[in-house]
C-alpha cells in the first residue's frame, strides 16, 4: 500500500506542478499515470513542439517543459506508478480514499487531484475515404519528431494553435508547407495567425483557404494530396499530410467513481479550490470544466495552486497555514514562521 498525502491521477504539467505546490506546503505527492514516462501529451504526443503562452519563456518545447517541471519538484521527492491506469476508488470511513490501478497497486491518500488532461484520447480523423492506407506512410496525427519532415514537401490540415504552431515551426526545416484549412478564420492564437500570414507573404508557407483535402494519392507513399477549393478539386504533390483536428477525449475508469460529469469533462467548484462533488477529490487542468474555463497550461497551473491550498486544510484540519512567498523565504523556509519572513524581507530592503 502506497500512502501520500495528494494522489495525483496524471502526470501531465498540471500534475507535475502540483508536486511543486504541494511541496511549499510541506505535502507529500504521488502521481499515478497509464503511460510509461512523466509528461502526458507533451512528452507522448508532440515533445518537440514549442509553446509560446508559458510566463517568462517565449518559447519552449513542450518536452523541455516537461523536464523543467520535473526538475523543479524533484526536491520534493514524489513517487510515481506509471504504466497504469487509476481504476476503482473506494472511501473510506474516516473520508480517505484507497485507489487501485488496473494492475492491482493500491494507493491511500486523504486528498485525490485528478489532473488526467483529456484523459484517454485519440486523434479526429478526417473524413477521406483511403486515409488508412497511408497511415504511416506519410500520413500522421500528431509530430513527434520534426526532424522527419526536413526538406519534405508538408501539407497540414486544421485552423487552432496545433496547425498554425507547426506550420510556422517546419517553415524553417520543410522544404515546403501548405496549411490549408476549410474556414478564412482561424481558431488558435491571434499572435500565430498574424505569423502565419506574415511567413505567407514571405513566401515561406503556402496558405489555402477556404479550402479542403478531400484525397490522398500514391503508391506505396502518398504522393499528392487532393484539394478542394472553390468548388474545383487539384493535385499538389506531398511527401506528408498531416491533418491536426484535436484529439477526441475520453475519461475511462473515472467516469465510473461517481464525480459529476459534463460533457466528457469532470465538473468543479471554480469559486474557491477545484473540488468535485464529492470531497477530497479535485479535478485540475483540461480534464475538469465550470463557467469560463479555458483549456491553458499557465490554468492548470493556477488551479493546482488553489488546491494545494485546501487539500492543506483538508490533511491538517484546524490548523492555520499563513502563506509566504518563495522570493522572501525561498524552498527550504516554508515551514518558518511569518515573523522570520518579515525579517527577511526588511533585510532584503536593507541590503
Amino acid at each position: 500500500m502506497i500512502k501520500t498525502d495528494i494522489l495525483i491521477i496524471g502526470a501531465g504539467p498540471t500534475g507535475l506542478f502540483t508536486v511543486f505546490e504541494a511541496g511549499l506546503l510541506k505535502l507529500k505527492c504521488h502521481i499515478i499515470d497509464a503511460l510509461a514516462q512523466p509528461g502526458g501529451q507533451l512528452a507522448e504526443i508532440y515533445p518537440k513542439k514549442p509553446i509560446y503562452d508559458i510566463p517568462g519563456f517565449p518559447e519552449v518545447m513542450a518536452g523541455q517543459l516537461v523536464d523543467n517541471l520535473l526538475e523543479q519538484g524533484k526536491q520534493f521527492q514524489p513517487g510515481f506508478t506509471l504504466g497504469e491506469r487509476a481504476e476503482t476508488i473506494d472511501k473510506q470511513e474516516d473520508g480517505s480514499f484507497i485507489v487501485t490501478t488496473n494492475k492491482g497497486t493500491q494507493h491511500h491518500t486523504p486528498v485525490v487531484a485528478i489532473a488526467g488532461g483529456l484523459g484517454s484520447f485519440e486523434p479526429r480523423k478526417p473524413l477521406i475515404p483511403n486515409i488508412h492506407q497511408f497511415e504511416d506512410k506519410g500520413v500522421a496525427y500528431m509530430i513527434r519528431n520534426p526532424e522527419d519532415y526536413r526538406d519534405k514537401s508538408v501539407v497540414i490540415a486544421g485552423g487552432g494553435d496545433s496547425a498554425l504552431d507547426w506550420s510556422i515551426f517546419l517553415a524553417d526545416i520543410a522544404k515546403e508547407v501548405t496549411l490549408v484549412h476549410r474556414r478564412n478564420e482561424f481558431r488558435g492564437a491571434l499572435d500565430s495567425v498574424e505569423k502565419v500570414k506574415e511567413l505567407k507573404l514571405l513566401g515561406k508557407i503556402n496558405l489555402m483557404t477556404p479550402a479542403e483535402v478531400v484525397g490522398l494519392s500514391g503508391v506505396d507513399q502518398v504522393e499528392n494530396v487532393i484539394i478542394k477549393k472553390e468548388g474545383e478539386e487539384f493535385s499538389l504533390e506531398a511527401d506528408s499530410f498531416i491533418p491536426l483536428f484535436g484529439l477526441s477525449p475520453k475519461l475511462g475508469p473515472i467516469a465510473n467513481w461517481g464525480i459529476e460529469i459534463e460533457k466528457n469533462a469532470i465538473k468543479v467548484d471554480n469559486t474557491l479550490d477545484y473540488q468535485t462533488n464529492i470531497p477530497g477529490i479535485f479535478a485540475i487542468g483540461d480534464v475538469n470544466t465550470y463557467p469560463g474555463k479555458l483549456k491553458l497550461i499557465l490554468c492548470g497551473f493556477h488551479e493546482a495552486t488553489m488546491m494545494c491550498q485546501s487539500a492543506y486544510k483538508i490533511i491538517n484540519p484546524g490548523k492555520r497555514y499563513v502563506m509566504k512567498y518563495t522570493t522572501v523565504s525561498g524552498i527550504d523556509g516554508f515551514d518558518g514562521t511569518r515573523k522570520e519572513a518579515e525579517k527577511a524581507v526588511v533585510r532584503a530592503i536593507d541590503a
